[in-house]
């Protein structure tokens, strides 16, 4: 007797493998979306690091130059004619720079460059008292030289003030002008500033790796207290050359870097206001005729400034970054999609699990409605036929069996609810294997009694006792001889009980119930301990259950820490193994 129309289960499953299919596919597309689009994403982060690194580096550069620049200020003089007012003024503008400055060590060594008759002259500036010395040039000053010495001769070349193209070394040379001169003709016209000396500057190396680039590198690359980059400076006409090195101890990433810029460019845009030191407004600095930002180039200067990622390079931050997001967006995903299958596994077990109990409760009422109406028949008839004993003998029989149906019935269900439960067992004590099995076979008389049913006992001499319930323990193998009685040979009823040390635990005991029966189809085997199931041979044959038997023989054998399991082959009958631990000594 069924419930549950088979077609709409069958229109229910369809549909919930319809929707399940749709989700997955949708994941899967949503995946391969985001797939791409993180990729794309990766491409724009990756451009927005290298902009930021980039323009990072130029604020680096920029205000290094700006440093530079802010100390060449030394060399602005005001109404000077000649080469004493310089040298009567450098002095006191040495002072004050080294009051108002915060980077007074800048240079190591600051000289002034006279030209006269019998050539350009040097006096080398004592910074720490502020006089002049005369003194050689010294080796690496000779481009310097010469190109004063070409100044002094002809016309100034058409290149700006501030440290000329090329490799040389740390020296720049600031030029002087003369006030304007009139020639005294018509209009008194007057002649162009003419440089009557220049200030040479040469910058402290130890200073600027020591002190000023890691300051400058800190303030615009430094996070979480420690440089997110590699930086190294280097010499543009010699790259083997190193001039600053953040992490010595790795090698050059001159080849590897991310981004660099041009460093060592000093542009003299600075302005002395009533006689101070200092740069122009923030609103002026380093802006070109139009307002726009300027900066070093990167590809002017002395030096090239080059940084790297400290993760090997930007790709690799970005790759990282991305294989995060994808990680999190897959497992999202994968979490969706698992979660739909589980929903969907649940439903379909709730399901099954809903038609079994249907069925159950079909097959309990036909269960009850068979003994109940003989119990009432047999009764009726008892009250007609009172004088006849045989047939008084006869009914109440028949009432007899029919209502230990029904107690084995509810007996069965109230088991059942117990093991629902947790209370499979009630009490725990040592109990003798043979006992069991001995109790089991006479409690199963009435199911054995039948001309055709052989029953075959063998219990192996000295097996060590059991830990367990004897009332449950019981049940479990009552209803395993049961059902071998029921759904063995229908005209030999042949049924094993037999009892040993398991060959593989000898602190385990194996009660075997095997019948010789036409056995149990494999794809029943997986389901046969299922609540309500019933295979497809007890209902064609319309033989008595509620399907409940072997689960509650399940729940039980588990209870006591064992277990059971099914061997069966068509046409060759079936074996229940039933396992359980052996009582402790102390027990």
């Amino acid at each position: 007797m069924k419930f549950f129309n088979p077609r709409a289960r069958a229109r229910i499953n369809l549909f919930s493998w319809l929707f399940l299919c749709a989700l997955v596919t949708a994941c899967i597309t949503l995946g391969i979306f985001q797939y791409r689009w993180m990729s794309e994403v990766s491409l724009i982060a990756r451009e927005h690091l290298t902009e930021g690194l980039r323009t990072n580096l130029l604020h680096v550069g920029r205000d290094f130059d700006a440093e530079i620049s802010a100390g060449s200020l030394l060399a602005r003089f005001s109404r000077v004619r000649d080469a004493q007012d310089v040298e009567s003024q450098l002095a006191a503008r040495l002072a004050q720079w080294k009051n108002i400055s915060r980077r007074s060590r800048i240079f190591d060594h600051i000289a002034l460059a006279v030209p006269g008759p019998a050539g350009v002259a040097l006096q080398m500036l004592d910074l720490d008292r502020g006089s002049l010395a005369p003194a050689e040039w010294p080796a690496d000053w000779n481009a310097i030289r010469n190109r004063i010495e070409s100044n002094a001769e002809g016309p100034r070349p058409a290149r700006g003030p501030g440290p000329p193209p090329g490799n040389e070394g740390l020296a720049f040379e600031v030029p002087v002008f003369g006030a304007p001169e009139h020639d005294g003709g018509p209009g008194r016209r007057f002649q162009r500033e003419r440089e009557i000396a220049w200030v040479v500057f040469n910058v402290s190396l130890s200073y600027v790796r020591e002190t000023m680039l890691p300051e400058l590198l800190r303030r615009d690359l430094e996070s979480h207290g420690a440089l997110d980059y590699q930086v190294e400076v280097v010499a543009r006409e010699n790259p083997d050359s190193i001039i600053f090195q953040s992490d010595p101890r790795h090698a050059s990433i001159v080849e590897s870097a991310d981004a660099s810029v041009g460093l060592f460019e000093p542009r003299m845009n600075f302005v002395a206001r009533r006689g101070e030191f200092g740069p122009a407004d923030d609103g002026d600095r380093g802006r070109g005729p139009r307002g726009e930002e300027r900066g070093p180039s990167p590809d002017m200067g002395r030096w090239q400034i080059y940084a790297r990622h400290r993760a090997g390079s930007l790709d690799a931050v970005v790759e990282q970054a991305r294989f995060r997001n994808l990680s999190v967006t897959g497992g999202v995903l994968l979490l969706m999609i698992a979660t739909a299958i589980a929903l969907f596994r649940y439903t379909v077990r709730a399901q099954r699990l809903a038609s079994m109990q249907m069925d159950f409760v079909a097959g309990v009422s036909h269960e009850l409605r068979t003994p109940l109406t003989v119990i009432h028949t047999a009764g009726y008839n008892l009250h007609r036929i009172a004088h006849n004993p045989l047939q008084v003998d006869r009914y109440g029989a028949l009432i007899r069996r029919e209502s230990a149906r029904l107690r084995d019935l509810v007996e069965e269900v109230l088991q059942f609810a117990r093991t629902g439960s947790g209370r499979s067992i009630d009490e725990h004590e040592p109990l003798s294997v043979a006992r069991v099995i001995e109790e089991t076979v006479d409690a199963s008389r009435e199911a054995l009694d039948d001309p055709a049913c052989v029953l075959e006992s063998n219990v192996e001499d000295g097996l060590p006792p059991v830990l367990g319930d004897p009332k449950a323990l019981r049940h479990a193998l009552e209803n395993l001889v049961g059902n071998a009685a029921k759904y063995g040979a229908r005209d030999v009823h042949w049924i094993g009980v037999f009892a040993s040390k398991a060959e593989d635990d000898e602190a385990a005991i194996e009660i075997r119930v095997a019948d010789r029966g036409p056995g149990i189809p494999e794809h029943e085997q997986r389901r046969i301990f299922d609540p309500f199931f019933r295979g497809a041979r007890a209902v064609q044959d319309q033989i008595h259950g509620a399907g409940l038997g072997l689960s509650l023989v399940k729940k039980i054998i588990e209870a006591h820490g064992g277990s059971v399991r099914v061997e069966s082959a068509p046409m060759r009958g079936t074996e229940f193994i039933v396992r359980i631990p052996a009582a402790p000594e102390v027990a």
